[in-house]
């Protein structure tokens, strides 16, 4: 398939710029696929739709408050620097984007206050800088200052400055392992009431780990989608949790995974016989059409944009043409898209 099969026209207005009052109180579309139904529910009756014995996958990476300002040295030009990953400890280098870029040179100091520096030692894309913090203080300390200066990394589309309210919504509340700079936003979904009410009636809930970067959201500049490369990610999958989902498989009951994120961990571990293994690494799995899922059967995600990596993972699990009826439909039904919008079950 071709990157120009998953174009479609968006209304802005649907763009999600706040959260629902309540986590749970967001639409969800369910999606059958063996029938072509579509139904409209809200989220919290999600576990109208799974029973004793079913499992769930959660993703509970942790949102780092990646995004420093600073001023240029000398100039006092105003910098946003977001902190993509740490390279190496003992130099204390980053892999980081700037913005504006164009004031933005290998040699530039930065200051970011509370003792906090920093210099640019590279470039490596347009947008792309190392940047060397320097921190009088331990790496320990280092990373406290960070995360006290550093403000919530809100998606590009969000123009507005991050409010206190998005440190809790931007991040799930089963959020445990740090190491994020992008939320995996299907589980924004999930209340406390909700969670309890599935765990009451007996369905498993279980966690891998993968941190989010910025690849997932990247523009495909290909037309031909195979050719698209994606940026590698940490993951984790515990053997307790294999153990969980292999029963549940073997048991041919639902396992289902929240967010596109815990899709890509998971099928990134497959064994020859169809069942998950531990994993402690990095993937870039990247998922489309046409492509035979090997672990869940079931899948909850939001929204997205047109040409995305994330729609066509999408599209992949439940069929394009499926898929983009349900695009159209949502639309028409005015579903709210991206990060702080709507949900939509797979079965």
């Amino acid at each position: 398939m071709r990157t120009s099969d998953f174009n479609f026209e968006f209304p802005l207005n649907l763009l999600s710029y706040q959260p629902t009052q309540e986590r749970d109180e967001s639409r969800l579309m369910i999606i059958h696929r063996k029938n072509k139904n579509i139904e409209h529910k809200l989220f919290k009756d999600l576990y109208q739709y799974f029973e004793e014995g079913d499992t769930m996958i959660f993703n509970n990476t942790k949102v780092f408050p990646a995004k420093l300002f600073g001023n240029k040295e000398k100039t006092e030009a105003k910098i946003e620097v977001f902190l993509l990953r740490e390279l190496d400890i003992i130099d204390r280098t980053w892999d980081v984007l700037v913005d504006p870029a164009r004031k933005v040179r290998v040699g530039n100091k930065l200051n970011f206050g509370s003792g906090l520096t920093g210099e640019v030692i590279d470039n490596t894309t347009s947008r792309g800088r190392i940047l060397q913090l320097h921190f009088n203080g331990s790496h320990e300390e280092l990373i406290k200052k960070i995360k006290e200066l550093g403000k919530t990394p809100l998606p590009k589309y969000i123009k507005r400055l991050p409010e206190k309210s998005d440190e809790k919504r931007y991040q799930t509340i089963y959020a445990k392992i740090e190491g994020s700079v992008s939320a995996p936003t299907a589980g924004f979904h999930f209340s406390k009431h909700l969670l309890k009410i599935l765990e009451i009636k007996g369905i498993n809930l279980v966690e891998i780990t993968l941190h989010l970067g910025l690849g997932s959201f990247l523009p495909v500049e290909v037309e031909d989608i195979s050719k698209h490369k994606m940026d590698s990610e940490k993951c984790f999958i515990e053997k307790n949790v294999c153990s969980i989902i292999n029963k549940t498989i073997k048991q041919k009951k639902r396992v289902c995974v929240i967010g596109t994120s815990s899709m890509r961990a998971i099928e990134s571990s497959v064994s020859s016989s169809k069942y998950l293994n531990p994993f402690s690494g990095w993937t870039n799995k990247f998922i489309f059409p046409p492509y035979n899922f090997s672990i869940a059967n079931s899948m909850i995600t939001n929204f997205h944009m047109p040409k995305s990596t994330l729609i066509m993972m999408t599209a992949a699990f439940s069929g394009y043409e499926l898929i983009m009826k349900a695009y159209k439909i949502a639309i028409k039904e005015k579903y709210r898209f991206y990060s702080y919008g709507d949900a939509m079950l797979i079965l």
